[in-house]
């Protein structure tokens, strides 16, 4: 049995007095309930105080990205170490703003990917189509060119123990969702695309939806077979909007 992982990707937003309001509010919220993981990823620079915030709870703390190299002459860059010494034990890669901002490829994901398992981290991959690659019907072949990439570089076994995330970028922030029918054929297709290569790895791998998930639509898209809960964005700035997600994800599973 799955164990479905809500996350919350708070993106370019935050200061201390938010994050300690924010934490406080989902603490109060939330029970420390097993049914469902529960992760926040806040900017870098408020990691270190928020893992403090989290202390004696079992919400998981994240990171929004980091670099490939582990030191050196980089300016600017976050290594995997670092991450992992500030207590993030799961890292989104692929957000699809990272690939249209910073131009990163498939293979550049890859290699991220790669690093934050040899960390020994859990990498939550975020694939998905743009409006225009949905409305030509080439959804299956985007995300399977974006998973393969990986299974290219690393082989079928580096989605053990990892994260998927199918999110739409239509659906991105622009308060459009895909319907949990269209969701779920999305996943389905994910999991037998894994499942072609190995069926345990497959049948394991968690894959989250994201792309306007709120708690208006969250409880419906949880009772598909293979939606294992959501990367969250903008609810997941708001402690009740959130911690309701997280309620219907563990309603889902009961």
């Amino acid at each position: 049995m799955r164990k479905p992982l809500v996350m919350g990707n708070w993106k370019l937003n935050g200061s201390k007095n938010m994050a300690k309001s924010l934490v406080a509010g989902l603490r109060n919220e939330l029970s420390n309930n097993t049914a469902c993981n529960v992760a926040i990823a806040p900017p870098v620079v408020y990691l270190d105080f928020v893992k403090h915030q989290l202390d004696g709870s079992n919400i998981i703390l994240g990171a929004q990205d980091v670099g490939v190299n582990l030191s050196g002459a980089y300016t600017g860059e976050i290594s995997i170490e670092m991450l992992k010494d500030v207590g993030v034990t799961h890292v989104i890669i692929g957000h699809s703003e990272r690939r249209t901002y910073h131009k990163e490829s498939d293979e550049f994901v890859a290699k991220k990917f790669g690093v934050i398992k040899e960390a020994g981290l859990v990498p939550v991959l975020c694939i998905g189509e743009t409006e225009a690659e949905n409305e030509a019907g080439q959804t299956q072949a985007i995300c399977a060119r974006q998973i393969d990439a990986v299974i290219k570089a690393l082989g079928i076994q580096a989605f053990n123990g990892a994260v998927i995330a199918y999110e739409p970028v239509w659906a991105i922030g622009t308060g459009k969702s895909a319907t949990p029918a269209q969701a779920q054929a999305v996943h389905k297709f994910i999991r037998d695309h894994i499942a072609k290569q190995d069926e345990k790895v497959a049948q394991q791998v968690i894959i989250q939806y994201g792309g306007s998930v709120n708690d208006k639509n969250a409880a419906e898209l949880f009772t598909q077979p293979d939606i294992d809960g959501a990367l969250v964005g903008g609810a997941s700035l708001k402690a009740d909007a959130f911690a309701a997600i997280v309620k219907a994800a563990e309603q889902a599973k009961k």
